[in-house]
Formats: C-alpha cells, structure tokens, sequence
C-alpha cells in the first residue's frame, strides 16, 4: 500500500465519463470528464473509459494510486465486475469491464451501481458517517437507492438488491420506465413533479407564476420552475411539493418497516429541494409505520452532489466486499 494513497474514481454515463483523484479521508482532489461512445462496440466504450483514466494520470503524475473504482448503470454484476445490459449502455452486454480495467493498468479495480456506490461514500464520510445502517436515495430525473449495513454495500442474493425506486406505492398510478405501475420514481423523480405540476395546473384553469416562468408554455414546466415559483410564494407549486412530500412519506414508511435504517440520506437536485420538507416528512411518518419510533431516524442530506459518482467510486476500493475482480 503506498504511503500516502489516492484512488482513481470513475463515473460512467450515457453520455460521459468522469474522472479524477479522491483521498482515503473522501476528499476529490482533480476530476476530468470525456464523451462517452454508448453506441458502438464494447471496445469503444472501453476506450471511452481509458481516455478519461489517461487524462487523470497524466495530469497527476506523481499520485500514489492504490486502487481504481468505478461507477457504472446498472444492471451488472459487481461481484464479478460485469457490466450486463444497462439501457443508456447499448455497447455492453455482459462486458468484464472490471477485468479489463484491471488488466490494463494493473491496479485492483471494483465495480458498482452509481447509487450503491454513492450510499457507500455517505455512510463512510457524508451524511451517514457514524451509522451503523444506512439507507441512501438520490432523486433526480430517476430515484436510485443503496443500502449499507456495517460498512458493507447490500447487493442481495444476485447482486440486484436496492432498487427501491421501484418500490410500488400506488397500484393505480401511472406507469414507471420500469414497467410498473406506481414506483416512487414514476410519482417523485424530478420528471413526475414537472408532469404533477403541469396536470394541477390544466385542471385548476389558473394563471399560476410557474406558467409565467414557462412564458405561458405549459410543457415548458421543468422541475426548476416548479422549485422557482415555489420559493417565490406561488401556492400551486407549494401544493405540488407538498404532495411529493407526502409521497415520499408514504415511501419512507415501507423502507423503515422493512429495513429500520438508522439514518436516511437524500441526495440528487431534487432530494435538496426535498430536504426543505424533512420536517414534515418526519411529523407524517407515523401515519405510514407501523414502527412507532420512526421519527427517531433522522432525515439528512446528503454531503455529495455533483461528485457523488466520484467519491462513490473512490469508496469501492476501500471496502473488501466489492473487490473481486482485483483478485482476478
């Protein structure tokens, strides 16, 4: 183990790849990014991957690197370090992405989900730090989750565990990507508030500050405008908000029956916005557990934002459990 090590992390998306340094204490020290090929051949995402890794070490030529971690979509298989057929992912099925990585630059390298990894960065120097159980959201244009229990990410019995954005809450609700119907990302992702917004307002018949925002185009409502008009006073937005809220409440309540988390952590644009309303949620949460000490489990947010994907990719190399195909 070097002296003083560092560990290459590296965020892969549909249309990019980030990389960069983080320390073993959780602090990024560089990041770069590069395009992503998604459509073309499992060697040109590949390469994709080596351009953005290249970039870090030739900008940081002297860094002790003690292992490589990566965040990839799912669905894959992070004990076998296979990236198996994420759908913004087309270039790989069933690709040994670890493998390859760890054959190129020999260095061990571990592979995982983006919000496993993210959870296992917040419980081990974010908002979950100190906890023994962690429960870890990040909402945004989807809701993905991780699970972490004394340190150690929980994959399940085929590594498919956690995926309680698509957790259903309302059989009668519209349909989610996923093919069901009513997951809690398909009624509070940042896509299901703009479209909540935008319904309330074709019904109610009213001149509301976020259609002004819109330049009177309804569908030009975003979540942003949503949040916007609701800082500003606007009583529609704050009725959308609240009812997110209150969904989430509804969600919460099924994951603390099930799991009894120690903490709850949110992150994702849309989980700040969100943690406006942690007051509320805990109050309701009652209504939605049959624990009646679930208002005991704090609400926080999450200490990454736009590095989560880096600083969980940096955490999968301190945690045994998620190195395998280091030892290939």
């Amino acid at each position: 183990m070097p002296s003083n090590p560092v560990y290459l992390a590296v965020d892969i998306g549909g249309t990019k790849v980030a990389s960069g340094l983080v320390s073993a204490t959780g602090e990024v020290l560089s990041k770069t990014r590069v395009p992503m090929s998604p459509q073309g051949s499992a060697e040109e995402g590949l390469t994709s991957v080596k351009a953005a890794i290249n970039q870090t070490l030739k900008a940081n030529p002297g860094a002790e690197i003690a292992g490589i971690g990566i965040c990839s979509p799912g669905p894959l298989d992070p004990r076998a370090g296979i990236v198996t057929n994420p759908p913004n992912l087309p270039c790989w099925r069933n690709f040994p992405l670890a493998e390859a990585i760890t054959k190129h630059y020999r260095l061990p390298t571990s592979i995982d989900n983006d919000a496993n990894a993210a959870g296992l960065a917040e419980a081990m120097w974010g908002s979950g730090r100190g906890f023994t159980n962690v429960f870890y959201t990040t909402i945004g244009t989807g809701i993905g989750t991780g699970i972490v229990f004394d340190g150690k990410i929980y994959h399940g019995r085929t590594g498919a565990a956690a995926e309680a954005g698509h957790m259903t809450i309302d059989y009668h609700a519209a349909r989610c990507g996923c093919g069901k119907r009513g997951c809690i990302e398909a009624l509070a992702s940042g896509p299901a508030i703009a479209a909540r917004a935008r319904d309330m307002i074709t019904k109610a018949g009213t001149n509301s500050g976020m259609l002004e925002l819109a330049k009177g185009d309804i569908s030009g409502i975003t979540t942003e405008i949503v949040a916007e008009s609701w800082r500003g006073g606007d009583a529609l937005a704050t009725e959308v908000l609240r009812e997110t809220a209150d969904l989430l409440t509804i969600w919460f309540g099924n994951v603390i029956d099930a799991l009894e988390p120690d903490v709850i952590v949110v992150g994702g644009g849309v989980g700040e916005l969100i943690s406006n309303w942690f007051p509320q949620i805990s109050e309701h949460l009652p209504k939605w557990s049959i624990n009646q000490r679930c208002s005991e489990i704090p609400l926080k947010h999450a200490r990454y934002s736009a590095d989560a994907g880096l600083a969980g990719a940096a955490a999968l190399c301190l945690t045994p459990s998620n190195a395998v195909a280091a030892r290939k």
